[in-house]
């Protein structure tokens, strides 16, 4: 009796604590949200609240004047993710399989390859020119796929540690019954890592649609910019307008533009889509790795 007295109660702490975690977590989020939704008027007299004082769609009224261009820049950011997180996953288990493997004879060479590439790099000058000059990205969709973001190190060295684990026996009767490699690859490795996979896509996912400074570096041509990128010069637009606020037709027209709603309407139209990627993850996290792959 004692020792389900002592469970239940861990049980209950346990739940109260992630409870909590959980209230920390979207806190944060039910402010961005009560703000955008807010008058600007009521945000300057009587600052953030949790419940809008005033309730106002003027910030996203503002923000659907220019639908067109945020419409667009969610397609190539959705295409720019989904393209570049699915590549980014193969390249990284293509590569992390190889020097997981101990009969390999150059694991060690290509593991301290990655690992120097996490601690050193060339700069920003030799990085730009590279990818401008060699590889000649410019105002094109590999400008915000491959620069920085379709592999990394880091992920690659997580891969492998999580293959080195998979039960050898694997890989050994897989070859008895005449599988090759690939095929041993993609059809026993790649079912039993779907929660490595999980993982890294979601770094993957959060990196892509995150990203901006690509577009700030690599395009030129409106077309090509990503949804982040939209979002940040349309604040630096606004910062513009204040800084001349001096003048009168700049504060005639800063008066109509709701800068801080704006804001967080831009974060909350920015965050939207990406909060739905982390359930589709999660699925695969919780499931178990080479439960009944190797028979006893």
């Amino acid at each position: 009796m004692r020792v389900n007295k002592k469970s239940s109660l861990s049980q209950i702490m346990l739940h109260i604590v992630f409870i909590l975690g959980v209230i920390i977590i979207l806190m944060p989020v039910i402010l961005v949200l009560s703000v955008s939704l807010s008058d600007e008027s009521s945000i300057f007299v009587s600052g953030y609240s949790f419940i809008p004082e005033k309730f106002s769609l003027a910030a996203y009224s503002f923000l659907w004047q220019d639908r067109v261009n945020i419409l667009h820049a969610y397609g190539v950011t959705l295409s720019v993710t989904i393209i570049g997180t699915v590549i980014s996953l193969l390249i990284t288990a293509l590569y992390a399989y190889p020097i997981s493997r101990h009969e390999f004879p150059l694991r060690n060479f290509f593991s301290f390859f990655v690992f120097f590439t996490i601690l050193f790099g060339g700069g920003l000058v030799p990085w730009y020119m590279v990818y401008t000059n060699l590889v000649n990205v410019k105002d094109s969709l590999l400008a915000l796929i491959l620069p920085g973001l379709l592999m990394s190190g880091f992920n690659v060295l997580i891969m492998r540690t999580f293959f080195q684990n998979l039960p050898s026996a694997l890989n050994e009767s897989a070859t008895i019954d005449g599988a090759g490699e690939f095929r041993i690859w993609w059809q026993i490795i790649l079912p039993l890592s779907l929660p490595v996979l999980a993982t890294i896509g979601l770094f993957n996912t959060l990196a892509f649609w995150n990203d901006w400074f690509n577009s700030l570096i690599f395009i030129s041509d409106s077309k090509f910019y990503s949804l982040q990128y939209v979002m940040q010069k349309t604040l630096m637009d606004i910062q513009f307008i204040s800084q001349q606020s001096g003048t009168g037709n700049a504060s005639s027209l800063l008066a109509s533009i709701p800068t801080e709603t704006v804001r967080m309407a831009m974060a909350v139209v920015g965050i939207g889509p990406i909060v739905l990627a982390y359930p589709f993850f999660q699925r695969y996290l919780v499931q178990g790795l080479t439960v009944g792959a190797v028979k006893g």
